[in-house]
């Protein structure tokens, strides 16, 4: 967690996995840092494809100018599957090497911190972590970069299905992202006022899911609203549709798949704040000597985490919010 390197003169900068709106704004925050400190900033495109494909360019407070707003990541991202192995990780800390880089700072996910704490323990590398991605489920941090633009970007999509539902009778199920995470689900179906939220992290009864929609019959609700996460076992929307529709023939039923959009667009005013508390707090925590660590903000304050304990970890949906969505359905 802490490093007695800080003579820190030179850091390489990457983004990698899903992108997530906010990216920017984070990769803006470490460069202008940097660049107030006197560390010049290389800027690794196409995450750990371009560490081994030695794809660096130089940064500087002019090559950021004007992407705060945007979504996506002007570094691009790709996956690598040369970096999952111990040859590939070596031509990628050669690079580093080859540059003279002191420390390597990574925006992402899971993978990517897996990515960076296994390059780091193999040879030495100071890293640092900055979190970003849609699905919110990095330990060390109550909010990670991109989640509150992709939960309003599926709350708008809701919205606009709920009303298109109430005026036809009809019963939509509405898929979001979250292969492993239940998060954007979870507070969509609150914050949309949907009838049902089915989440990974909770087991799906189909027999139950039927009888809460046969209890919303008898209510004589005009119109339900169920939201999926893509990775509840069921297997999806579509999967889900297929089980129940025939025990609701009197329904329209529809299905609608967000997928990418939630990905896509400009950042919330939230997630750029987020991401430039982040993006220079990581450069900031780098000089004071941390290394092999994620930067975080908990409670409003900053937090960091060890690198090894993030990769380890998964973090848990907050089960008082599964209680107040059942109760308000």
């Amino acid at each position: 967690m802490s490093n007695s390197v800080v003579n820190i003169k030179r850091i390489g900068l990457l983004t990698s996995g899903g992108d997530s709106p906010g990216m920017n704004a984070a990769v803006r925050a470490v460069v202008r840092t940097a660049a107030h400190k006197n560390v010049e900033v290389y800027g690794i495109k196409h995450g750990y494809f371009g560490l081994i494909n030695d794809e660096f360019i130089t940064m500087d407070t002019h090559s950021v100018s004007n992407i705060i707003q945007r979504g996506g990541t002007i570094l691009k991202s790709a996956r690598s599957e040369e970096f999952r192995t111990k040859e590939g990780r070596k031509k990628a800390a050669e690079n580093l090497k080859k540059y003279e880089i002191d420390a390597l700072i990574t925006i992402g996910g899971d993978g990517t911190f897996a990515g960076a704490n296994i390059i780091s323990e193999e040879h030495g590398i100071n890293v640092i972590g900055i979190p970003a991605t849609i699905d919110n489920d990095i330990v060390g941090t109550d909010e990670t970069i991109g989640y509150d633009s992709a939960l309003n970007t599926a709350l708008d999509a809701i919205d606009k299905i709920r009303d298109t539902a109430d005026a036809h009778e009809r019963m939509f199920l509405v898929e979001v992202m979250g292969r492993d995470a239940g998060f954007i689900a979870l507070e969509t179906s609150i914050a949309g006022g949907a009838e049902l939220a089915l989440l990974p992290e909770e087991l799906t009864h189909i027999e139950e899911v039927k009888k809460q929609l046969k209890d919303m019959l008898k209510e004589q609700r005009r119109s339900s609203l169920i939201v999926v996460a893509e990775g509840d076992e069921i297997g999806g929307a579509i999967k889900l549709a297929d089980k129940i529709k025939g025990d609701f023939k009197q329904y329209d039923m529809r299905v609608c798949i967000l997928g990418h959009i939630q990905r896509g667009g400009s950042p919330s005013a939230r997630d750029r704040v987020l991401a430039s508390r982040l993006g220079a707090n990581a450069v900031k925590v780098l000089l004071e000597g941390h290394s092999q660590i994620v930067v975080g903000i908990v409670n409003n304050a900053l937090k960091i985490t060890p690198l090894r304990v993030v990769v380890s970890k998964k973090k848990d949906l907050d089960y008082s919010l599964i209680e107040l969505a059942k109760l308000l359905r």
